[in-house]
């Protein structure tokens, strides 16, 4: 049941394909990175709704695939002022953030930017939210690192 309601959860969040992702590399494991990046994501306020390791939900089907979590977040004083001007945009929030081990080994963060998270909204390109959304990604992603 709890992996039916993380899939779903998942769906519901899921960034559109389409999208160009944000990539930091960071020198931590996986494990590591998403524990410093919950970290940091409670000590800013925010609340963790789910962590999602892909690699166990691989191993569980007997497949395997590189180390890959994700981290499903979100903050009401940032999720709200987007969803006043689009209610939409709750179909693509809350914020997600995956570290993966890459094919020469290293630790990746990536996730959408909120312009492109929130394209096709009625949602202005430039507006105060969108910069608010990835100034907030921004420095969570740099607390990741240097939460350990």
């Amino acid at each position: 049941m709890k992996l039916a309601i993380t899939a779903a959860l998942i769906g519901l969040c899921a960034a559109p394909l389409w999208a160009e992702n944000m990539m930091k590399r960071s020198p931590l494991s996986v494990a590591a990175t998403i524990d410093g990046l919950e970290a940091a994501v409670n000590g800013a306020g925010a609340t963790v709704f789910a962590r999602v390791d892909h690699a166990a939900g691989a191993q569980s089907v007997d497949k395997s695939i590189p180390d890959a979590t994700l981290l499903i977040f979100g903050n009401p004083a940032l999720g709200t002022l987007a969803m006043e001007q689009d209610i939409r945009a709750g179909l693509v929030l809350p914020l997600q953030v995956l570290a993966y081990t890459d094919a020469d080994g290293n630790t990746q963060m990536t996730w959408t930017p909120a312009e492109e998270l929130l394209e096709g909204l009625d949602i202005a390109p430039d507006a105060e939210v969108i910069g608010k959304i990835n100034g907030a990604l921004n420095m969570l992603t740099d607390k990741a690192m240097s939460a350990n």
